[in-house]
């Protein structure tokens, strides 16, 4: 007589929950595997179109025989609320093998009325580790749309520009500049090109600054942004445009530095301010003060490429001096590999 004999089908309910622990486990050990690799995807990229910027702007300097200028300004009509006048970002296209849409704009006229650039994003213009980088700026004007661009050009340490004696920064940019590489007395390798910037910064301008000595703290830096006059969440988001708000950067504050506002009760961690937009009412307008600050979305720095093409990160916790001495294209300054 055969004894009764029992099949085991499937797992009890114990082991069940051991199985989904683990895998529960093993998913935790690996997301963050997983996201840092897609970062570290990310900043290669990001250095790769650093690159190519900059080597854009050297091969304009090869057939112009200087960089280009932040901006071409008309000082003589002096009834303007803003410049549309074109900034390095447009002037490089070429360079970066966008002869054909450089070759439909009109560099002398201002962008705002050329809808050939609507809806154009131009790759080495962004960073794929901004969320906003994708967020394409619509007017309620007839003005084209525009992606932002997350790379901004080095207008100096404060000091931007003056129409009356059009004197300009200490930067490697600014309105009617065009430097060369023998402006560039701190040495190429010395010197900063550009840094990345964060789409859609918030920033105030066109008021103040209370006092025209570059700020030393953030509550002297936060002090100066409450002092501008208008209050806008566009920053960074115009690409052809040559004002400092959205095509540069200022060493003022180390990068990622958090300045905050507040304004109708929202507060805004990550100010920038512009005292006065370049180029707006002509020779009546007043001089330029800008606090660009340099910004990314990759922890802990932010990377940057240099006059003579290098691309470095450079880390939160840089030391001022050193940073303002990169920022500056004559200061005479020193840096060493350490510092960086």
């Amino acid at each position: 007589m055969l004894g009764n004999s029992r099949t085991r089908e499937g797992f009890t309910l114990v082991e069940l929950l051991v199985v989904i622990a683990i895998i529960g486990i093993m998913i935790g050990l690996l997301l963050p595997a997983v996201q840092q690799a897609r970062e570290a995807a990310r900043r290669t990229s990001c250095v790769n179109h650093l690159k190519q910027v900059a080597l854009a702007c050297h091969n304009y300097q090869s057939v112009f025989r200087k960089f280009p200028a932040s901006a071409t300004l008309d000082l003589s009509v002096q009834s303007t609320g803003n410049n549309g006048s074109w900034g390095v970002h447009g002037r490089i296209l070429p360079m970066l093998e966008q002869g054909g849409l450089y070759g439909r704009v009109d560099l002398s006229s201002a962008w705002d009325d050329q809808q050939v650039i609507d809806g154009v994003q131009i790759e080495p213009y962004y960073c794929p580790s901004d969320p906003g980088s994708g967020l394409i700026r619509v007017f309620d004007d007839q003005r084209p749309s525009l992606y932002p661009t997350n790379y901004g050009f080095n207008f100096g340490t404060w000091f931007v520009y003056d129409p009356k004696s059009r004197k300009g920064g200490d930067g490697m940019f600014y309105p009617d500049s065009f430097l060369s590489f023998r402006d560039c007395l701190d040495g190429a390798a010395n010197t900063l090109l550009i840094s990345e910037v964060k789409a859609w910064t918030p920033y105030t301008r066109n008021g103040g600054p209370p006092t025209r000595q570059m700020p030393t703290s953030i509550e002297e830096a936060e002090a100066i942004v409450a002092s501008g006059a208008q209050f806008k969440d566009t920053g960074h988001t115009e690409w052809p445009d040559g004002r400092v708000h959205h095509t540069g950067i200022t060493v003022t504050l180390t990068p990622n530095q958090k300045v905050r506002y507040t304004r109708n009760g929202a507060v805004y961690e990550e100010m920038d301010y512009n005292s006065w937009q370049e180029g707006k009412n002509g020779f009546a307008g007043q001089p330029t003060y800008a606090m660009i600050t340099s910004r990314s979305h990759h922890v802990g720095l932010v990377q940057t490429a240099l006059v003579d093409g290098s691309v470095r990160a450079i880390t939160d916790s840089i030391d001022r001096k050193v940073w303002h001495a990169l920022g500056t294209r004559n200061g005479r300054e020193v840096i060493a590999e350490g510092d960086l």
